[in-house]
């Protein structure tokens, strides 16, 4: 594996870049891998409806997380407790983990963004790694300066709940008091474009009219930027698994988030 930067200078250099690679020395003892840039081959636009923006995209987990236990479970302040560094996810009935389909969905969702003139970071640069933990999440969106950030998730719910719905961050008070209200015009923009591009119906099961707030969440407690978590289905419920392991369809979701975040910059 390559030798990693520190945190502070990847983090950094991840502003003016739109592909991350990863790096962490193996070990008895592994510490989160943290994201090190490279530049996507991919040329920008000059010119385009969100040109001079910054968008984060954070797909959710990372294929390594089960094979490191020990490493994900650590714990980390997250303003209103202590949480796990990370987590392992959930899946399908038929084994489609969360992991592969936030991947899948937020690789789709990049040139869209791009294509538009947007600058485009992603917290991982892969499926394999470990990692980062979610304060890291948090971090590489407050130091690019994003003007919105985008957590991709798949619900573990009970099999009998279906639909989508989208999390806000509540307030802290002198924690994010700046971007609690930009954060629910971004949710609220990005749940209209995901139900009017997909179809999905709002979740029976919590939130309600598919928007939630919540402040336990430590992507968006830390997040000094605009930023939401969509749940895009219930990964355990037949009729949501059949979607999200649907790759025409998860390139429909990526197209209606590339909307909602469109929709949200303009």
């Amino acid at each position: 594996m390559r030798a990693h930067l520190t945190a502070a200078r990847s983090i950094k250099l991840l502003i003016a870049l739109t592909g991350l690679a990863a790096g962490c020395a193996e070990g008895a003892a592994p510490a989160v891998r943290e994201a090190v840039p490279v530049a996507s081959p991919t040329t920008e636009p000059a010119s385009g409806p969100l040109a001079g923006k910054i968008v984060v995209i954070d797909p959710g987990h990372n294929g390594g997380n089960a094979s490191h236990p020990k490493e994900i479970n650590r714990q980390v302040d997250v303003i209103t407790g202590r949480k796990p560094c990370n987590t392992t996810g959930t899946q399908t009935a038929s084994g489609f983990p969360e992991h592969a389909f936030t991947w899948d969905v937020a690789t789709r969702l990049r040139p869209i963004l791009q294509r538009m003139g947007a600058k485009v970071v992603l917290t991982r640069p892969n499926d394999k790694g470990v990692g980062p933990c979610v304060t890291e999440r948090a971090a590489i969106g407050n130091e690019a300066r994003a003007d919105a950030v985008l957590s991709i998730h798949g619900d573990g719910a009970a099999p009998s709940g279906h639909g989508f719905h989208v999390i806000m961050p509540g307030l802290l008070k002198g924690h994010n008091d700046a971007v609690v209200k930009p954060s629910r015009r971004l949710g609220i923009d990005v749940r209209d474009a995901f139900r009017e591009g997909t179809g999905m119906p709002y979740a029976n099961y919590t939130a309600r009219r598919g928007l939630q707030t919540r402040t336990d969440l430590g992507g968006l407690n830390l997040s000094k930027r605009p930023a939401v978590f969509i749940e895009c289905g219930n990964m355990r419920n037949k009729g949501d698994a059949a979607k999200m392991t649907d790759p025409a369809f998860r390139e429909r979701m990526a197209t209606s988030l590339a909307a909602g975040i469109e929709r949200f910059l303009t």
